[in-house]
């Protein structure tokens, strides 16, 4: 495991949780997981920590797609 990627994989969360701020931290973990599924056909727990970086960097590409302005109208919200 590598500490780089910890640190990557929590900052992304974070990222992601300011641009969905409705959800709850349980349902972001549980949708992480899901897309983890559909993407790589392993649950959340056999996901590498590579992969995970890679289903989170897409998650928010596709979260900044939807909302261009997304970051900074939600940065005033958190």
């Amino acid at each position: 495991m590598n500490s780089d990627h910890h640190e990557e994989i929590l900052q992304l969360l974070g990222e992601i949780w300011r641009l969905s701020p409705d959800v709850r931290f349980g349902q972001l973990l549980a949708h992480i997981g899901f897309l983890g599924e559909a993407h790589l056909r392993r649950p959340l727990g056999y996901i590498d920590d590579d992969e995970i970086l890679t289903v989170l960097k897409n998650h928010k590409a596709e979260l900044e797609a939807r909302h261009p302005e997304g970051s900074q109208c939600h940065d005033a919200v958190a």
